[in-house]
């Protein structure tokens, strides 16, 4: 990974909102290059993480076994994200598939740690995606947390909470309709986060390709 290092593009990550100390400045498709041809190695995983280096820990997640997951360990990378980037692909490729995500996501969300709030979001929002076969009555159910959650005005959080409410949405139908409803209910709590969380999702889970797709 050192040698593949490219420090220049330390720069471009920043103006992203990436944390760039002690990373290396690897690309995403470098990274999962390293993972595909690595293969599941989940003590490597483990050593890639103790490292500290963000390149690091976002190839760990990658090629870690997911079988070998436990709580004890989403609980002790959770406390160590410092970056949205890196807390996004554990979600991602990792965390989302763990039997404890749900429960996860109102755990996390509870936390005042930034990153770890956002990765209760950020979790939603990746099963909101991924998982398939889970009823609409799931997803609903976690509109009030977004409720609940949608003063805080910390980029990262605001942006992750936007980002699970727009997700649900576009689920299906059913749940187009009960995502948008919760944007009023933000709209309606006036405060410049809710607003903006709201606002945003209403572009998106109004726009007639989305619509279109979703009467299908």
């Amino acid at each position: 990974m050192k040698a593949m290092a490219d420090p220049e593009a330390l720069a471009g990550k920043a103006r992203f909102g990436i944390n760039v100390e002690n990373s290396l400045g690897l690309r995403m498709p470098q990274i999962r290059g390293l993972a595909r041809n690595i293969g599941k190695d989940h003590q490597l995983a483990l050593e890639l993480w103790q490292t500290g280096i963000v390149d690091a820990r976002i190839l760990a997640p990658l090629v870690a076994d997911r079988k070998a997951v436990d709580v004890d360990l989403m609980e002790a990378w959770v406390a160590d994200f410092a970056s949205w980037d890196v807390c996004d692909q554990c979600c991602i490729n990792l965390f989302r598939h763990h039997d404890a995500a749900f429960d996860k996501v109102r755990e996390w969300a509870a936390r005042e740690e930034e990153y770890v709030r956002r990765a209760g979001f950020a979790l939603l929002a990746t099963m909101a995606v991924h998982k398939k076969n889970e009823p609409d009555q799931t997803f609903i159910d976690f509109l009030p947390l977004i409720e609940a959650y949608a003063f805080d005005e910390r980029n990262f959080v605001k942006k992750a909470v936007n980002w699970a409410l727009r997700q649900i949405g576009k689920r299906n139908k059913n749940l187009n309709q009960a995502a948008l409803a919760t944007c009023q209910h933000l709209i309606d709590q006036d405060t410049a986060p809710a607003r903006w969380i709201a606002r945003d999702a209403v572009r998106e889970l109004k726009d007639k390709k989305i619509l279109d797709r979703l009467k299908n």
